[in-house]
């Protein structure tokens, strides 16, 4: 079993959602962003998601995809963001981390291969954007060897008739998409989400969070409390970007600038 639903059994036993957070690796140099992510426990995220820099990154909005060409400026590979969660595992063997990001790297690196290095090298879960439930075959007895939970995405769009079908390999979590498009370009409204948690519910006994349009805290507040944890990517790296010079590198303040506004969103979660 993974860290993520030891997890999430922790939190509901303390009564609240998950605060999960979004970090691009490499964005915008290998150290940068493992201070960013070795900060983020402290400052109240409870999961990890990590970014694998790809060049098409298609369900991924504007900011996201200047992160992702960031990183691969500075040098990113999958090996490359292995080692940052190695390392991130030297100082911390609790906090869960998932990797979200596209097959086409996976696929050249080698699915067995893949599967096997990332649970060696401490990741506990997967998000991979563009591999349906039809195609499931391709990386999911790969990542169940591995011990690897396979986390999968359902946007409004995904009906009853289908749910069971994307629901059937998930597990960890399941990430609902709160609107349909890329992310961080909007935000879903509490209604459409008050609708849309009890739907999923009725399919499964997974934890749900909720992201692709949360970057306020008290949207985050919101989304924990509807589901079971609020995702926000694009406001921190939106928050990261503000804070590069003129050539794109990191200033002395841009990790406690991301890590602020971190600690405002847990506070927030944590009511």
């Amino acid at each position: 079993m993974s860290r993520i639903p030891a997890k999430f059994a922790a939190l509901k036993a303390a009564g609240r959602g998950a605060l999960i957070t979004y970090q691009q690796a490499y964005d915008p140099d290998p150290a940068t962003s493992l201070a960013i992510i070795r900060g983020l426990p402290g400052a109240g995220a409870d999961l990890i998601e990590v970014g694998m820099p790809f060049t098409d990154p298609m369900a991924d909005g504007p900011s996201i995809q200047l992160a992702a060409q960031r990183a691969l400026k500075a040098g990113a590979t999958l090996a490359g963001v292995l080692a940052l969660v190695r390392d991130f595992r030297t100082g911390d063997d609790t906090t869960p981390i998932v990797l979200m990001g596209y097959y086409n790297p996976i696929l050249s690196y080698g699915v067995d291969r893949f599967c096997t290095d990332a649970a060696a090298s401490g990741v506990d879960g997967l998000i991979v954007v563009d591999v349906p439930p039809e195609e499931a075959h391709e990386i999911e007895p790969q990542a169940r060897a591995a011990g690897l939970d396979l986390i999968r995405l359902v946007a409004p769009t995904t009906d009853d008739a289908r749910l069971p079908r994307v629901l059937e390999a998930t597990s960890g979590f399941v990430y609902h998409v709160a609107i349909t498009g890329i992310t961080g370009t909007r935000s879903a409204s509490a209604a459409s989400l008050e609708l849309a948690i009890p739907r999923i519910r009725r399919h499964t006994a997974l934890p749900i969070a909720i992201g692709f349009g949360i970057r306020t805290p008290a949207q985050a507040a919101e989304a924990a409390a509807l589901a079971d944890g609020a995702v926000v990517g694009t406001a921190l790296v939106d928050t990261l970007a503000k804070s590069l010079d003129e050539q794109g590198r990191a200033k002395p303040d841009s990790v406690r600038k991301v890590l602020d506004q971190v600690r405002e969103l847990a506070d927030a979660v944590r009511g």
